[in-house]
C-alpha cells in the first residue's frame, strides 16, 4: 500500500472524488495540459525536471527548447539510438523497461496497472486468436526515459487503429481502488515483417500524455529502426505481439518477468532473434 497525501485519498477514497476523477480523466483535460506543455510557460519546468530524472542534455541534437514537450520529445545526437542490419536479430523498438509474456487464451496482460486480455486491448477477436502460442513484449518508458520509438522491423504496415480511452493517473494511488472504469488510449498497426512474420506493434498512453504521435497513419513500406513516432509527456508503453514461432525473445526477459521486475533496454539493443526462416514476405501485408 502507498502512502497518499490527502488530496489523493479525497480523490480516490470518496464519492465526491469518484465524481471528480470522471471530470479529471476526460480527454479533455489531457488536451489542455498538452497545450500548456506546448506552450513556452512551461519552458520552467524543464531544469528542475531535467535535474530530477538525471537527464543528460548533453546528449540531445539540441540544447534550447521552447516548451516542455519540445525538451520531453528530444531527439539525441545521430548515431545514438543504432539499428543493427545482422539477419534474425530482433532488437527493441524503443528505450524502456521489458517484460515478456507467452500468449495462451486465458494471458491477461497488465498495462499500466490495468489488466487486459488481448482481445479487449485489440478490440479484434480474430486478430487476437492469431497470436495464441505466441509472445508478447511490453516496454515500459519512465519519465526519464527517450520517448521516441521506431519500426521493429522492416515490411508493410497496415492501416494504423486507434482507441480512445478515459485517460488515466500514474501515480499507484490510482489504483488501489478502482472508483471509475478505467481504458487507456492506444494505437496500433500490424506489421507484415521481413524477418518476424505478422507483427503488431502498440503505442499506449496515460493521462495527461494522450497524444501518441505516429508520423504515418496509413499502408506503406517501413524500415527497420526507421522512427515511427514519439509520445509526449507521460510514462507510455510500447507493446509487441509475435505469432507462435515467429520470433523468440532472449530467456532473460521470461525469467525476470517471472520473478517481478523488469530488464531496462535501448532502442535497437538486441533482445531476441527470429528462428530459421521465420519471416513472411512484406507483400504479403494486410
Amino acid at each position: 500500500m502507498s502512502r497518499a497525501g490527502l488530496p489523493q485519498r479525497l480523490l480516490y477514497r470518496t464519492r465526491t472524488g469518484a465524481v471528480l476523477l470522471r471530470l479529471l480523466t476526460a480527454p479533455r483535460l489531457s488536451k489542455w495540459a498538452g497545450r500548456f506543455c506546448d506552450s513556452p510557460l512551461s519552458k520552467g519546468l524543464i531544469r528542475p525536471f531535467a535535474r530530477r530524472n538525471r537527464i543528460d542534455v548533453g546528449a540531445c541534437r539540441r540544447r534550447a527548447f521552447w516548451s516542455f514537450n519540445d525538451f520531453f520529445t528530444r531527439q539525441l545526437q545521430p548515431g545514438a539510438r543504432p539499428f543493427a542490419q545482422t539477419p534474425g536479430c530482433l532488437q527493441s523498438p524503443a528505450d524502456g523497461c521489458v517484460s515478456a509474456y507467452r500468449i495462451d487464451p486465458s494471458s491477461r496482460f497488465c498495462i499500466k496497472r490495468i489488466e487486459y486480455s488481448l482481445e479487449a486491448l485489440l478490440r479484434d477477436p480474430a486478430l487476437a486468436r492469431r497470436y495464441e502460442g505466441g509472445t508478447c513484449c511490453i516496454l515500459r518508458l519512465a519519465p526519464a526515459h527517450y520517448h521516441r520509438f521506431a519500426y521493429v522491423d522492416g515490411g508493410v504496415k497496415g492501416k494504423n487503429v486507434r482507441i480512445e480511452g478515459r485517460l488515466h493517473t500514474v501515480r499507484p494511488i490510482a489504483y488501489e481502488r478502482h472508483a471509475v472504469p478505467v481504458e487507456n488510449t492506444r494505437e496500433y498497426c500490424v506489421i507484415c515483417t521481413e524477418q518476424f512474420g505478422q507483427v503488431v506493434q502498440m503505442e499506449v498512453g496515460a493521462m495527461l500524455v494522450g497524444r501518441i504521435v505516429n508520423y504515418r497513419t496509413g499502408i506503406g513500406r517501413v524500415e527497420r529502426g526507421e522512427e515511427k513516432g514519439l509520445f509526449e509527456f507521460g510514462g507510455s508503453t510500447v507493446l509487441l505481439l509475435f505469432e507462435r514461432g515467429r520470433a523468440e525473445l532472449q530467456p532473460r526477459f521470461f525469467a525476470e518477468t517471472a520473478r517481478g521486475r523488469e530488464i531496462f533496454v535501448h532502442m535497437g539493443e538486441a533482445i531476441g532473434s527470429a528462428p530459421p526462416q521465420g519471416g513472411v514476405q512484406a507483400s504479403n501485408a494486410p
